[in-house]
């Protein structure tokens, strides 16, 4: 029953994405890194998976996800696009493929799309990084943003702990996501910010999917690791 459900499904799509949002039904989204978890989340009917760079703790054994490289995300990808065809994929840009520049953030979301057939990627930072964003999805990819505890900066935020607790730091968020939204992401993912302000920033988003990491219930979707 489960293959012929996987079989029938339409590939999921931005527009799909959208109108459940405007149904206000939840999207389903998890992470995956090898085709036999793809081809399970694909019979399943997982509508979005997450090739992420926490594949470096998971399945390589470093201890956090800065050694990962824009190779080794390449060939995960490639495994779970086999894996699930019909699933919204999303690659993760690991640390230092998008930092350095606009162009090397275009570049490497490039690879993403051509070598794995990806349908968007995501990248971390704020207001900061709104100029790759922006130079990303005006090259035709779709771009999803990462505030919050964003794991390629846990040394600089102290570790893996709640952020956005102090009010200056919750406007902050609140700024680096409006920020994000104006540049063009179609979806924001946020990781450990407190339920109140996830709330605050999805009922103020315009045009913009807000997911759910640890941030309590009041998200357009969940994303689980």
């Amino acid at each position: 029953m489960a293959d012929e459900q996987a079989q029938s499904r339409k590939k999921i799509t931005l527009p799909y994405l959208f109108k459940k949002v405007a149904g206000s039904v939840p999207i389903t989204w998890l992470t995956c890194y090898d085709y036999p978890t793809a081809y399970l989340q694909e019979q399943a009917g997982i509508e979005m998976i997450l090739v992420g760079d926490s594949l470096g703790m998971t399945m390589l054994g470093y201890d956090s996800t800065l050694p990962v490289t824009m190779d080794d995300m390449v060939r995960h990808a490639q495994a779970v696009r086999r894996g699930a065809p019909t699933a919204f994929v999303v690659g993760d840009m690991p640390y230092m493929t998008y930092q350095p520049s606009v162009e090397t953030a275009i570049r490497n979301a490039g690879r993403f799309m051509s070598e794995c057939g990806c349908d968007a990627i995501k990248l971390e930072g704020g207001a900061a990084m709104a100029d790759r964003i922006k130079g990303i999805v005006d090259s035709g990819i779709p771009a999803i943003g990462h505030l919050g505890l964003t794991p390629q900066s846990v040394s600089a935020l102290g570790g893996f702990r709640v952020q956005g607790k102090s009010a200056v730091l919750a406007k902050k968020i609140v700024d680096d996501a409006k920020a994000l939204e104006k540049a063009g992401a179609f979806a924001i993912l946020l990781e450990m910010v407190p339920d109140r302000l996830c709330k605050i920033i999805t009922e103020r988003a315009e045009g913009c999917i807000i997911m759910s990491l640890g941030s309590g219930p009041d998200a357009h979707g969940q994303l689980l690791i």
